[in-house]
């Protein structure tokens, strides 16, 4: 038998209500600007790096507020005037859409509708709006005068809190000393944290092993080197 198995790609569906967000001083503050209300103009934009949030808070912001979710990429299919009919809309990943005319264009649409009807708008993207790529003057101009909530880079706090829930979202059952040994040597950022439970989960279901400290050293080891950052653990 070979020493890895084919493990099977099945769907994951990620837990995104309110009592699975964590909260540390990493987004503390952009939470509480999120649910303190109301936003100037009734527009917020959402920056945070990859996996750090963005998508988890615009889904508890729509379930508080019965607000529709879309991706900025779908925005050029989509009827401008039904959609901003729904009153408080999420856009993600408004950045994805730089240089497509007519995305950037229905947005713009979006936006100026939003504000004549008095409704609300949060949009998300990695970085902050005055680095947003659109070409479009009118609508770049508009997403510079945003009030920004910023997600920061994982705090230790976060990422073992992340590692748990990228866990959970997989149904695997980890013990407090893989945990321990991952959080101190993983890079920094909240995508890691996704690569490497990933990995682990793959590793585990191909050979057909528990999680123990040995594997989790082993997919830390593959996950370090394609995210070209030394695990802090492992620096002089």
């Amino acid at each position: 038998m070979r020493p890895e198995q084919l493990a099977l790609d099945l769907a994951l569906r990620p837990a995104l209500g309110r009592q699975a967000f964590v909260v540390t001083r990493a987004n503390m503050a952009a939470l509480e600007i999120l649910e303190r209300g109301p936003w100037p103009g009734g527009r917020l934009a959402l920056s945070g790096p990859a996996a750090s949030g963005k998508t988890h808070l615009a889904h508890v912001w729509a379930a508080d507020t019965g607000a529709v979710i879309v991706g900025a990429a779908e925005l050029a299919r989509l009827d401008t005037a039904t959609l901003a009919g729904a009153g408080r809309i999420a856009v993600e990943d408004v950045p994805a859409i730089g240089g497509d005319a007519a995305a950037e264009t229905a947005l713009f649409h979006l936006y100026n509708r939003m504000g004549a009807a008095g409704g609300f708008l949060l949009l998300t993207g990695r970085t902050l709006p005055a680095h947003w790529p659109l070409a479009l003057p009118d609508l770049r101009s508009r997403m510079r005068a945003l009030t920004a909530a910023e997600l920061n880079p994982p705090d230790e706090a976060l990422l073992g809190a992340l590692l748990e829930k990228q866990f959970a979202d997989r149904g695997m059952d980890v013990a407090p000393q893989v945990l321990m040994f991952l959080v101190p040597r993983m890079p920094r950022t909240a995508a890691a944290a996704r690569a490497l439970a990933t990995e682990i989960d793959r590793l585990s279901l191909a050979r057909q092993q528990a999680v123990t400290v040995p594997l989790a050293r082993l997919a830390l080891d593959r996950v370090s080197s394609l995210c070209h950052t030394p695990a802090p653990g492992d620096q002089p």
